[in-house]
């Protein structure tokens, strides 16, 4: 069972997603927060598997929650929720932690696919909101070199990985390019994120262009 808190400062939001994922079998909601402090609290209550975090909340908002559930032990993974897919707050917020964004008009059909998508710990964005946010989210020149000592520390074929991820390919897109099998990308994958403290793929990839890799 899939555990789910909703955390939005609009009830009537709550409410519908409450009854597109109740209908799933294999999902539970197990509670719901209106503020990113209770947000937050929330998390240590009832320890979900995803928090469909919106992000645009008075008070704590829902780009400070990310950060502070992100900091947790064994954070659950979280998604956030947003009107606009190219938004520089939705670029910060995947910094912060978060694992992918959903709009808040996603068709119901599609809500619950995406939902167990990020419960099986991948990223929750299409190609092309990818590509786009990834574009839009290079660091300046003067944080490269930074970046670039930070990757000091991975392998040759972690960094052709890592190059892949900026670019926003799936496992299989990236097994694909480097003529290896989707298992072994896995492996890379797994071993750089532990390397460059990334909480997910998401991150590493806005790193990637961060370092100006393509």
């Amino acid at each position: 069972m899939i555990t789910v808190l909703l955390v939005d400062d609009e009830p009537m939001v709550c409410a519908h997603l409450r009854t597109i994922l109740g209908a799933a079998d294999d999902v539970e909601v197990v509670g719901e927060a209106h503020d990113g402090a209770a947000g937050v609290e929330a998390v240590v209550r009832y320890r979900p598997h995803v928090v469909l975090m919106d992000l645009r909340m008075p008070g704590v908002d829902g780009l400070a929650a990310i950060e502070r559930v992100a900091a947790l032990r064994s954070p659950p993974v979280v998604v956030a929720l947003t009107t606009f897919d190219a938004d520089e707050y939705v670029v910060r917020a995947l910094r912060a932690g978060a694992a992918g964004f959903l709009l808040k008009s996603t068709p119901p059909e599609d809500l619950v696919k995406l939902v167990r998508v990020a419960a099986d710990g991948h990223t929750v964005l299409s190609a092309a909101a990818t590509t786009r946010l990834l574009g839009t989210a290079g660091a300046r020149a003067d944080g490269r070199a930074r970046t670039r000592d930070l990757l000091g520390g991975l392998t040759g074929r972690e960094t052709e990985v890592l190059g892949c991820l900026g670019e926003g390919l799936s496992n299989a897109q990236i097994a694909g390019r480097l003529h290896l099998s989707e298992a072994t990308v896995k492996g890379h994958v797994s071993r750089l994120l532990d390397k460059l403290g990334c909480a997910n793929r998401t991150q590493a990839g806005l790193l990637a262009r961060d370092a100006g890799l393509r």
